[in-house]
């Protein structure tokens, strides 16, 4: 294979490559969590008017996912060396906190916690974009989206929080919620 053509296709692979493990590392962290609109505690919960609906949640993870993913194969393959280990090792600690909000919420019910985790996942990923800022500009804007989207969830957990400051529903028998007064 001719070097024009080699670069383009291990940039194409490794994109590939990482697109696909954070993929599967998010859905074995929703699995394991039983994040769904059906998990019983969650139902019971009072949500803020700006949830949406629940169907939407798998559908925006999987394209930040996806986008987060390319970001990192396209940091892999560039050909830039300085800084670019503190960029990857700042997107694995990013990924890891983020991957760990699901259990922390929805199977610890640590709903204050879960909040005060999606601060910290903010700030590492910030710090990661700007360092994928420096050395491809490509990827920090692949990251945008993440950062936007964890805002966003930032505000609705923070919202959970507040309209359920009891810690929410108790189950009985991990089948029935006792819904709090709303």
């Amino acid at each position: 294979m001719a070097p024009a053509v080699a670069r383009p296709v291990r940039t194409f692979l490794l994109v590939l490559v990482c697109i696909l493990a954070v993929e599967v590392l998010g859905l074995v962290s929703a699995r394991i969590a039983g994040s769904s609109e059906l998990n019983p505690w969650y139902l019971g919960l009072v949500k803020p008017d700006i949830q949406p609906p629940g169907r939407w949640f798998g559908l925006a993870w999987a394209l930040l996912y996806a986008m987060t993913g390319a970001a990192l194969g396209l940091i892999f393959a560039s050909s830039a060396t300085r800084g670019k280990g503190v960029a990857i090792l700042l997107f694995l600690v990013q990924l890891a906190l983020n991957l760990l909000w699901s259990p922390l919420f929805f199977q610890a019910h640590r709903m204050q916690d879960a909040f005060w985790l999606l601060v910290a996942v903010f700030i590492v990923s910030l710090a990661a974009t700007w360092r994928f800022w420096v050395i491809r500009r490509l990827a920090a804007l692949l990251m945008l989206p993440n950062l936007a989207w964890l805002v966003f969830a930032g505000v609705l957990n923070w919202q959970i929080v507040q309209l359920n400051l009891n810690g929410g529903p108790t189950i009985s028998f991990g089948t029935e919620a006792a819904i709090p007064p709303r």
